[in-house]
């Protein structure tokens, strides 16, 4: 009796601790009959190992994420990118258990005991000095600068684990969070360097130069860069800032089906950062940025207009939030990332040759440009080598179904050579055999009488 009191007093705290995760404001609630269907992919035996059709997930997606299964289901689309991505990257780490590392020190003890307080500090979970939520957070913290030691810690990660706390056990945020930088490729622009980080700070610039030349113009004019406002955007993925549910929204569930005509157009399931990293922050941003226009154009001076993006914007409703996740949609900017990227480093060297630097100066900015460029070509090379293992992947696959097919002919001619031989046989016996009239007993005649 006290192992079952104790059992069901376990399970009560959970119960309740799962409550006090989610307690934070949804977007949008999830309709019934989408749970459901939710609950049906997840209960699914064997889930890990099976392929989903992408429709069917296209749509579950599309129709909203229910908040107490959105743990379950970020882990859910973690499998299914590891089963369409059979090539892991080479940059994973060491398969270390996760009590393993909790045993050890780390040298970034300090900076992560200081940003616990400021990670969520009005969320219920977290708002504890030391409390369960901040235990789990700093054990978390510590077990990935122990993992991944180029990195170490980072101010802003602790937004990204708390995040995924909040959705699930520690030692499974700890995985996903793992997933994510490596897997999905975030940990780029946590390196020391920071250099990815300048990158998308440009690539941020020249994004709002295309797509609203006059809010560009009006922060150029004050000497705005979007370093100002933009780099905890993409370093806590929103979430320093902005509504909970937003940044739960940001982080799996970017997705809705949009009306062309009669059709319907769906937009792909990348349109996460589970699946798609960073390139969601740039849209997200821009379309932030975008649909408060004119209310940022009314600000006339630097104080103003950085305090109205930081402080301001995030505020704005969840209304507002919804119509600016609706908009993510309608972008496709990978091929301008891409080459923003390419003219960043361009302008880095020409800057470097023009300016009047001793050949020391120049050495270090070009070594550590050289540096910066070996990584993303490894990476580059990385990527390359997964397509060609895919490549070579799905060439062994369609050689067996090729293989199969031949094999289906051969038994579809053998079956139709065996079909034409029956009925042959059939025909012949229906030929062979006598009518009923034939199988009667021929009569037997009488001779006539003679005259005798």
């Amino acid at each position: 009796m006290e192992k079952e009191n104790q059992k069901l007093q376990a399970s009560e705290n959970d119960l309740l601790n799962k409550r006090l995760k989610l307690d934070y404001e949804e977007i949008t609630p999830c309709l019934k009959e989408v749970t459901t269907v939710w609950e049906k992919m997840l209960s699914t035996p064997g889930r890990s190992k099976i392929k989903f059709d992408m429709e069917k997930m296209h749509s579950a997606v599309g129709q909203g994420v229910p908040r107490h299964h959105r743990g379950e289901i970020w882990k859910f689309l973690a499998e299914q990118f590891h089963l369409k991505h059979q090539f892991p990257s080479k940059q994973q780490p060491k398969d270390v258990p996760y009590k393993e590392l909790l045993k050890q020190l780390t040298s970034q003890q300090h900076a992560i005991l200081i940003d616990l307080g400021r990670t969520f500090p009005t969320h219920p979970y977290f708002s504890a000095q030391l409390g369960a939520g901040q235990l789990s957070l700093y054990n978390i913290l510590k077990a990935y600068s122990l993992l991944d030691q180029e990195v170490g810690y980072c101010q802003g990660l602790s937004f990204v684990a708390g995040i995924l706390l909040l959705h699930m056990s520690e030692e499974e945020a700890f995985k996903m969070l793992k997933f994510l930088m490596f897997d999905v490729g975030l940990r780029k622009q946590y390196r020391p360097d920071m250099i990815i980080l300048q990158i998308q700070m440009y690539q941020l610039s020249r994004l709002l130069h295309d797509y609203h030349r006059d809010l560009y113009n009006h922060l150029e004019e004050h000497e705005i860069g979007p370093s100002l406002y933009a780099a905890p955007w993409f370093l806590t993925m929103f979430a320093s800032q902005f509504p909970l549910g937003f940044v739960a929204r940001v982080f799996g569930g970017l997705k809705k089906e949009r009306r062309e005509g009669r059709g319907t157009r769906r937009v792909p399931l990348k349109d996460m950062i589970f699946l798609q990293g960073t390139e969601v922050i740039f849209k997200v941003a821009l379309s932030l940025l975008g649909s408060h226009k004119p209310l940022i154009l009314q600000h006339e001076n630097l104080e103003t207009i950085v305090d109205f993006i930081k402080n301001t914007l995030p505020n704005l409703g969840l209304v507002q939030m919804e119509k600016t996740i609706n908009q993510v949609f309608e972008m496709d900017i990978a091929k301008q990332l891409q080459a923003y990227e390419v003219e960043y480093h361009v302008l880095q060297e020409e800057l470097i040759d023009s300016s009047p630097l001793s050949d020391n100066q120049r050495m270090d900015k070009l070594e550590k440009t050289n540096s910066s460029l070996r990584k993303q070509n490894l990476d580059l090379l990385e990527q390359l080598q997964v397509a060609n293992g895919r490549i070579q992947s799905l060439e062994a696959t369609i050689e067996k179904l090729l293989s199969s097919e031949s094999k289906l002919k051969q038994a579809m001619l053998t079956l139709e050579l065996e079909r034409s031989a029956l009925l042959q046989t059939v025909e012949e016996l229906r030929r062979g055999s006598a009518s009923p009239s034939d199988l009667r007993e021929p009569e037997c005649t009488q001779p006539e009488p003679t005259g005798d």
